[in-house]
Formats: C-alpha cells, structure tokens, sequence
C-alpha cells in the first residue's frame, strides 16, 4: 500500500513539472520525454533515450540526471549572450562541438531564456514595489492634512466654511491633473496597443495610490510616465497646503515627465511613418531611371506625412532612399543588435564612427524588446575627408507589430531640445528611418530599409554631393548591403565547414579580430572622428589642397607603437568602374605597381580567411619579396571588403613573431600595427566626371537624349590614407619634413594607380 502510495506521489509530481513546462512559446505542448529532458538548465538525464516502448517494457525507476560539464556551460553562456534564440543549424553545430544532443542545447537556451525573464521580472516587481509604498505613504499624509485641517490662528480645528476657497482650489487643480493622466494613459494605451484602464480615477487630496490594481512589470514605459505624473501630482496638491519653497521639485519633476511624454509622441509618429514608407509603393517611391534604384518623392510625401520634427532649416537638401534584402539573420538577433549601441557599430564598422547610449527611457515589456525607447548619439561617416562626419541625437524606438515582424525606427530630437533651450547640432537632421524586419525559413530575415535625412550641402566638398543627394552615401542601400555582407561573414565564421588548412580555428578568429581593429582604426583616421583626437593641420607647407594631413600622439596603447603619428587622406576621381579598382588593389601579383612596401616585387599570400561567399571579402596574410639574403622578408595584414555600395582594402606592415602568437590563437589586442589602405565607391548619378565623344562603351552612359554622340565617363571616388609613425617619442615636435613625406607618398600612390590603369588625366 505505501508502494502504491509512493507511485502515486511521484506520478503527481511529474503531472506538476509537465504542467510548468508543457508549452513553448509557440504554443506547441512538449512530449514527456522532452520534459524530462529539459527539466533543468544544465541538467540532463543520463542513459536511457526515453523511447515510450522500452518505458514501458521496463519498470518505474527513478530518473537519474546529470549535468552540463563547466566547459559546456562556457560554451553555451558565451553563444546565449551573443544569440539568445540560435537557429537549428547554430544548435546543430553547438551539440556537435559540445557532445550534446540537439534537444538538449535546445533545452538548455529555452530555459535559459526562462530564467533571464524570470530574473528580469522580478527585478521589475521590487521597483515597482518600492515606487509603490512610496506613493502610499505620501497619498496618507496628503489624505490625513486634508481630513484634519488646522487653523493657521489658533492652532485648532478648522471649520469648513473656512477652507472652502481651498478646497474649491484643490478640487479645479486636480481635475486639470486627471485630464493630464487620463492623456498619458490614453498615449501609453496606443503605445502598447491596448487600452490602459487599471489605473483608477484620482479622489480629492490624491487618496488613492493610483498603482495598487496594475499588474507588475506589465508596462514599464507607460509606468515611467504615469508614475512621473502621480509625482508632480503629489508635489502639486502637497504645494496647496505646504510653503511655496515646495513647488520648485514639483516644476522640474513635471517638466521631465513632459519631455518625456514628447518623446513618446515623436516616437509613436516616427513608427507610423517608418510603416507606411516601407510599405507604400508609387507614387511615394518612384525607380530612378539611372541605376534603377528608388527614390522618394517629395510632393507626394508632403501630401501624405507631416512634418515630425518641423520645417527643413534653410540651407539644407534633403535624401531618402529605400532597400530591401534578405539577411541570414532572424529578427529577435537584428533587433538586439540595433539596440545595443556597442553591437550596433560592430555590425557597421565603416558606416558608424562611434555612437552611445544617451538614456534608456524603456528597455521593453516583459523582458522583450517590445516597447524599447531610448536616446543616442551617433558619427556616421562616409569614407572620405570630404564629406564631413554626420552627428545626430536621436530616439530609436523598437516595437513588434506582430509574431516575427518588428520594426525599429529612429528620429532626431532637435525639435524637441530647441523648444527647451538646450544646445543642438545643426549640420544633419534624421528624419523617421529604420527597418522593417520579418522573419522567413531556414533563419534569414527580410529587411526593408528606409533613410531619409536632411543636411547642409554646402559643407560637402562638389565631387560627393551626387553620391549624397542620390541617397548611396548615407542612404538604405549602404546600411542594407553592410547588414548583408556583415551577417554572411559571421555565418562563414561560425560554420565548421569553414577552411582551416592555414591555421586552427583560435588562429582565424585571432586574425579576424586583429584585422576588425585595423579597419577601425584605418576609417577613423580618415574621418577625423572623436575615436581619436586628432589635431587637424591647417594649411601645412606644400601640402595639395585636398589633401587632409591630421596628428596625434600614441601613448599607452599596446596596439599601437608609442610616438607621434601622422595621418594623411584624400579623395580623386578616376575613370574607372569600382569593381575594376577595387580588383587592381587587392591583388598582390600587382601590389609593386603602386606600393613601396612590395621592395619591387610580386608578394605572396601566405594566409587567407574568407569572409563571405565574393572571394573579395576576405583577411589574408602577406609576404613581400627580401631585397637581399641578409634581409628578413615582412609581413603585411590586409582586409578586403566589396558589397553593392562600394569596397575597402586596408593594410598593415606586422611584426612576425607577434602574428606568430596570433595565429596560434593569442591574443591579438597587444599587436602594434599602423593602417593604410582605400576607400572606393561609385561616383554617383549625375557626377560631374568628364565627358568623351564617341560611342559608348562598359565604363560610359549616354546623357540626355544622346546627341552628337556625347557620353559621360563613369567612375569611381577613391580615398587613399595614410597612418604612419614619424617619430616614437610622443613628446617630440612634429617637423616640416615630416609632413611633405607624407603628403609625397600619397600623391606619388595616386599617380602610380592612374598610371598603371591608364586613367592619367
């Protein structure tokens, strides 16, 4: 009987755990087998394969589990932070690599996300508990001077005759305050999109606490305001019955919890206009004849939208532009990247300069992304020192419009901050731009990108302004064709079919890493963003007008050598299709035509990583030629990278015994290189590039009508720079000499290209 008892019990108990986790979050009900599997977040059970036949075939016998080793959790924690929802291929290639079934790395990240969420809300539930008994206590004093008035004469009772004035002042102030709150629960009600009605109507005096019937950690944006209305409510009744000195907390609580109302606002107009402009065709968007490319337009665009952050200031141009693709990614690791700023840069290197996380107004409802608003700042660059960097401050707002489809968009606040009296930049606006993401099969995501912008042209230098106004500087088609190429690189990266004939897995990783801080370092040198502080040399001796020659002192970086080193970049012209250039340059049986560091000669590759299915997008090792036997031969980095909005070949001369550690896995933060390289993009439409008589040809388009036979030459923008150390005592004084060196490298490079392309004008 006891036997039958125990059975009985422990049937219970597992009806109790198949009851916790009998769903997913698809709503699918798990099979007894996967429950056990994933009763725990490391645990796992130990033989039997759970088939339901050899259960039943075998008596009831205790379950025996046992868990993850510490270097499975290591593994499994590092990919969590990177991917929480890793697709079947990720978990295929983890299980493989970790010794584990497929359903327990499922298992594993399933529960893992439970308990994240769990932690999450009860974070949120003490916050909101805390802010809560808060509310209450003031409510009761305010509720307690209100029943028992004084007599400011003779210190007794007050009769009522003698506070009616008051309280008739009370009664017209707090129903001002309730129409106040009623707008903000109706703003935060279309911020979730759904009624907020738990919170209840407001008594005289603020009795109520105005919070004790909402669910907790439910809405966490709406919360934020209302809980910053309650509070100037409390201030405000509080300044009825208290000295005056009590209203001035009462007025900068009101005004932040109105800035921020503002905010919300702006932001739920930018998503509606960011919807609507990726999902409306003509006559808003309409194909550009030359490229076929499409563009807005602005007639019908004023029609249709009003201006979320007021009128174009006089003297700026507008640009918008649209693009869609496939990227193998899903939404959910799109949307935390696009909200992590640091990951955000990661992901467009060339595109972002540096960008922050000002403040986080929301973090999302329930642990999600769902309802994200935060402000930040951000340098987004073209490469190139004619184009000056783009600062903008603006809100990003994320919101998931149904299961698998999000949208992110993100809006200047200068509107805003210029209507309180703050300080604003004022050489770019962003106007709504974002993305729409939607999940597809097999992991990929289709992206729809808009960006649209405004900016002052007159600081951009003439060769760029087609490439601006036409939307491919800063426009969808660079952020969408970056996106694609930057998650094909991560993809190749973390495959196993990867080729490793060079080196260990450790080995490319190291290298890959090392290239990514060679490029960094190459774009912030030839924007002249705050990465660095550059001191901007103006008007150095016999240095070419174009030519932007910029220093700065290297100290305590162990990537970097220690001294003074000097920065040089330009951008020319030439009469050459991009891909052509770009082929020119990366080549390294051709790098003696244009670079002194090949001693004369062919270089060879002793190393390459491919980073994408182009065989362009790569990191590869070179070896330059020794002039002599007594010379030991160098070794060069080089990343080289080609999408649809241009490409980019970055070089670094390395020290050989450090890349020994690197390819052996080591640590590739302490390895001191310098970068050089070229930017390359298409010219754009409308270039002013010089024209030619005669037919047309592969690098020629015909102008208007094609009279006489005139044709425009296409061609590409190039950027060459130059980072070079030119004295390792930071304290040293930066010479004439030094300066004219370099400004005759980077002419001598360009004259050495256009020779050997035939392209000399």
């Amino acid at each position: 009987m006891k036997q039958k008892q125990q059975t009985s019990i422990d049937g219970q108990e597992d009806v109790n755990r198949m009851a916790e986790n009998s769903f997913e979050p698809n709503g699918l009900r798990r099979s007894r087998e996967d429950e056990h599997e994933s009763r725990s977040g490391s645990d796992n059970m130990d033989g039997g394969s759970g088939d339901e036949h050899d259960a039943a075939d075998n008596p009831p016998r205790k379950k025996r589990y046992h868990r993850h080793t510490p270097q499975q959790i290591q593994e499994l924690e590092a990919l969590f932070k990177e991917c929480p929802h890793p697709d079947e291929k990720q978990r295929l290639e983890l299980s493989r690599r970790l010794c584990l079934e497929t359903r327990q790395v499922k298992f594993w990240f399933q529960n893992r996300r439970t308990q994240m969420k769990t932690q999450l809300e009860r974070h949120e539930n003490t916050l909101l508990r805390q802010e809560n008994d808060k509310l209450r206590a003031e409510n009761m004093s305010i509720r307690d001077a209100m029943r028992n008035p004084m007599c400011s004469n003779c210190g007794g009772l007050a009769i009522i005759g003698e506070i009616s004035l008051e309280e008739q002042h009370l009664r017209i102030e707090n129903a001002r305050l309730k129409d106040e709150l009623d707008r903000v629960c109706a703003l935060a009600g279309k911020f979730l999109g759904r009624p907020v009605s738990s919170l209840p109507s407001l008594e005289l005096g603020m009795g109520g606490n105005g919070f004790a019937g909402m669910p907790a950690a439910t809405l966490p944006l709406a919360q934020d305001f209302a809980m910053g209305m309650s509070v100037s409510m409390n201030n405000n009744a509080l300044a009825m019955v208290s000295p005056p000195t009590s209203t001035r907390p009462a007025a900068a609580g009101f005004d932040r919890s109105v800035e921020r109302s503002m905010f919300l606002e702006l932001a739920l107009a930018a998503m509606d206009e960011l919807v609507k402009m990726a999902q409306t065709g003509e006559p808003l968007w309409m194909r550009n004849v030359e490229g076929g490319r499409e563009i807005l337009n602005h007639e019908e665009y004023v029609r249709n939208f009003t201006p979320s952050i007021g009128l174009r200031p006089n003297g700026f141009v507008s640009e918008a532009s649209r693009e869609n693709g496939m990227v193998i990614i899903n939404s959910l690791a799109l949307v935390e990247t696009l909200m992590d700023s640091n990951r955000w840069a990661e992901m467009f290197p060339c595109i972002i300069a540096r960008t922050s996380t000002t403040e986080v107004i929301s973090s999302g409802i329930n642990g999600t992304r769902n309802g994200a608003l935060q402000l930040m700042h951000a340098e987004l660059q073209v490469l190139s020192p004619l184009v000056p960097v783009r600062e903008v401050n603006f809100l990003r707002f994320c919101k998931q419009h149904a299961e698998g489809l999000w949208a992110v968009v993100d809006v200047s606040i200068d509107s805003i901050r210029e209507s309180s009296g703050a300080p604003t930049f004022v050489n770019g606006r962003r106007l709504p731009s974002g993305c729409v993401v939607q999940d597809m099969p097999n992991g990929y995501s289709k992206v729809t990108w808009v960006e649209h912008a405004e900016y002052e042209e007159s600081q951009v230098h003439q060769l760029y302004r087609p490439l601006l106004s036409s939307g491919m500087g800063f426009g969808a088609q660079r952020w969408v064709a970056t996106l694609q190429r930057q998650c094909e690189c991560l993809a190749i990266l973390m495959s196993s079919a990867a080729p490793s004939r060079d080196h260990s897995a450790g080995g490319r990783r190291s290298m890959v890493k090392l290239a990514q801080r060679m490029t960094n370092n190459f774009c912030a040198g030839v924007c002249a963003s705050t990465v660095h502080k550059w001191n901007k040399l103006n008007a150095a001796a016999n240095v070419d007008e174009d030519v932007r020659v910029m220093t700065r002192k290297s100290v305590d970086d162990p990537g970097e050598p220690p001294g003074i080193v000097l920065s040089a970049a330009t951008s020319v012209w030439l009469p050459v299709s991009p891909h052509r250039l770009f082929d020119f340059l990366r080549d390294e049986r051709l790098r003696s035509e244009w670079d002194i560091l090949s001693n004369g000669g062919p270089m060879q590759e002793m190393a390459h990583i491919a980073k994408g299915q182009d065989h362009g997008n790569a990191v590869s090792l070179l070896r330059a030629s020794a002039i002599n036997s007594n010379q030991s031969s160098m070794l060069i980095l080089q990343e080289t990278c080609i999408d649809a909005a241009g490409s980019l070949v970055v070089y670094a001369p390395v020290d050989i015994p450090a890349m020994h550690v690197v390819m052996n896995g080591g640590d590739s933060a302490y390895v001191a290189l310098l970068p050089s390289g070229f930017a390359i993009v298409p010219d754009g439409p409308g270039s002013r590039g010089p024209h030619q008589n005669g037919p047309t040809s592969s690098t020629t388009t015909t102008t208007n009508g094609g009279d006489n036979g005139v044709t425009r030459v296409s061609g590409s923008l190039l950027t060459v720079a130059f980072q070079i150390l030119v004295n390792s005592l930071p304290t040293a004084k930066l010479t004439v000499e030094s300066v004219e060196t370099v400004n005759n490298l980077i002419s001598c490079t360009v004259q050495k290209i256009k020779a050997a392309l035939h392209c000399e004008s």
